[in-house]
């Protein structure tokens, strides 16, 4: 049920779609009824809106707090039991029917994953995702298993967790397939937009990892510029799902604090 209402409610709420069905809400109140007035001022203020946070620095202020919650990873030299990679960097169905492995915009997941393998040639390498959509299908860890190869990677060292669908399975069906020791030290690669909840929802599975965070969307300062509207309304989109995503999973208990960070 959470899995199905999150996709459904994060449709309406996104950002970019909340400000486009305001915008023709007020053209229907604007053409059809005596508000006339009131509604196509709201459908401009909303079409403002759209290209206000289209082209303003306002994705990468939202943006930045998530990725530098915590800290890049730094080789120490202790020993790595393993290296978990999240999923949400392969498209599956697109993979299956080009024949190769087809990465998103998070495809540095991908990279991260053949130069870990690389660098720590004793560490178990987990693959984490199944299908997100609603309609099923093809897991992300399916696509991976067939094409590992490709990246560099031995298939032969490759384990998949392919049955999760968000974060919150991410970490519990990888805690119970792995059954990690106390003082192992497990690797988790994903975005490090998403980090903060990825961490959360592990820690509350009981499954202590180190970050690894890939895939900036940000530089040093706050502000960021977008060539065009849709590329600021995207990254924006993907910010503000995430904030939302660590409220809802912190009021279901799925995380063990709001944002989470690094251990005291």
């Amino acid at each position: 049920m959470f899995f199905t209402a999150s996709k459904i409610v994060w449709f309406l709420a996104a950002p970019s779609h909340l400000l486009i069905l305001a915008a023709a809400a007020g053209c229907l109140v604007g053409g059809f009824t005596p508000w006339r007035g009131a509604g196509f001022g709201v459908a401009l203020l909303c079409l403002a809106g759209l290209a206000l946070a289209g082209l303003s620095p306002l994705a990468a202020w939202v943006t930045r707090p998530l990725e530098d919650r915590l800290p890049p990873f730094e080789d120490d030299g202790r020993p790595v039991t393993g290296i978990l990679v999240l999923g949400g960097s392969v498209e599956a169905r697109s993979s299956a029917s080009r024949g190769q492995i087809v990465t998103n915009d998070a495809g540095e997941r991908m990279i991260a994953l053949g130069d870990l393998a690389r660098r720590y040639p004793e560490a178990k390498l987990v693959f984490v995702g199944g299908s997100g959509s609603l309609q099923g299908g093809e897991s992300e860890a399916g696509a991976v298993r067939r094409y590992v190869g490709t990246l560099g990677v031995p298939p032969e060292r490759m384990l998949y967790e392919d049955q999760s669908r968000n974060t919150r399975e991410n970490a519990t069906l990888s805690a119970a397939m792995l059954s990690p020791k106390p003082g192992e030290r497990w690797l988790l690669v994903t975005s490090a937009w998403h980090m903060p909840r990825s961490i959360g929802c592990f820690r509350q599975a009981g499954f202590p990892v180190t970050a690894y965070p890939v895939d900036y969307r940000t530089g040093r300062g706050y502000y960021a510029q977008y060539a065009t509207i849709s590329e600021g309304l995207f990254e924006l989109d993907i910010a503000a799902r995430e904030w939302v995503g660590l409220v809802a999973y912190r009021l279901a208990g799925y995380t063990d604090a709001l944002v989470p960070g690094p251990e005291p």
